[in-house]
């Protein structure tokens, strides 16, 4: 994929879609370009927070551990974000990404996620979109968990 296709890649999705594209090419120039094989890991629940991903092909499980073992929360794909959370919040990971399929992502370091979130204030309100519909949708998911006859 060429650096052009890669600020196309990266216009399509919604945290950057109102960045300048010559901001654009600098981050794709600047973000690394990872394969992940199927069942590797991007991280691990409880490491240190040091990027952020972005799903160029291919699709990802979110795994939490619990009491009972691993539990798959969701399934990320193309042109999903994840990671964000524990840079953002300068906490260790809050889950274990693992790739589903063979995998491509474009990887951005923390100091380059918080130069693009300083230079373009519509990136901060756009994450604070996205991680509120991530919230909504947990709240929604657990509301349904503890309806169900024998929850507690």
């Amino acid at each position: 994929m060429s650096l052009n296709e890669e600020v196309e890649l990266l216009r399509r999705i919604p945290l950057f879609a109102k960045i300048d594209p010559a901001k654009l090419k600098l981050l794709a120039f600047a973000s690394e370009r990872l394969t992940f094989e199927a069942e590797q890991e991007l991280f691990r629940q409880g490491d240190v927070a040091d990027a952020a991903y972005i799903i160029i092909d291919g699709a990802a499980d979110v795994i939490v551990d619990t009491p009972r073992g691993p539990l798959t929360v969701a399934t990320l794909g193309r042109n999903d974000f994840v990671g964000e959370i524990g840079i953002l919040c300068d906490i260790r990971r809050t889950a274990t990404v693992k790739a589903a399929s063979r995998l491509t992502t474009l990887r951005i370091t923390k100091d380059l996620f918080f130069d693009m979130v300083r230079d373009f204030p519509a990136m901060a309100v756009e994450i604070m979109r996205v991680l509120a519909h991530r919230l909504e949708h947990t709240t929604a998911q657990l509301r349904e968990a503890l309806a169900r006859p024998g929850a507690s």
